[in-house]
């Protein structure tokens, strides 16, 4: 689609960003990318399908066994990486109709009240070089998975 944003980040054009960790078996994984303040919050990974399908229902079975595969191996080198006590992971799809993953570290200092799906803003805050630095070592780590 000529103007779906994610199309177009797959491009190198359009409004979204973020630092691209890889493409893997029809997948894109990148870090989100820093705030208006030139932050990011560390270990939030979007997974976003290569070829244009809205929603996770409409996954071929292939795309899903493969989405299965990479969301587990991208979990483990983010939680190994960065000692995340927990990787969560949630599609939500309201925003944008490309298919779109999220998976974001829970740091064990993250105070039990934040609630799960507020763990990326409480997640520790990264400027451009730590987050290419984390971008750079998962990369690798799941080059070599």
């Amino acid at each position: 689609m000529d103007d779906c944003p994610i199309c177009l980040k797959h491009r190198g054009a359009g409004p979204l960003r973020g630092e691209l960790i890889g493409r893997w078996d029809g997948f894109w994984v990148y870090h989100a990318p820093p705030d208006e303040n030139r932050f990011a919050s560390l270990g939030h990974l979007f997974i976003e399908t290569d070829r244009h399908v809205p929603y996770l229902a409409d996954l071929a079975a292939d795309e899903a066994e493969a989405l299965g595969r990479l969301r587990t191996r991208a979990a483990a080198a983010l939680r190994a990486d960065t000692q995340a006590e927990f990787v969560l992971a949630a599609v939500i799809g309201r925003g944008v109709a490309h298919f779109h993953e999220h998976l974001f570290a829970r740091f064990p200092e993250t105070p039990a009240e934040v609630p799960w799906h507020q763990s990326d803003e409480a997640a520790p805050r990264a400027d451009r070089r730590a987050v290419a630095d984390l971008v750079r070592r998962l990369k690798e780590a799941l080059e070599r998975a």
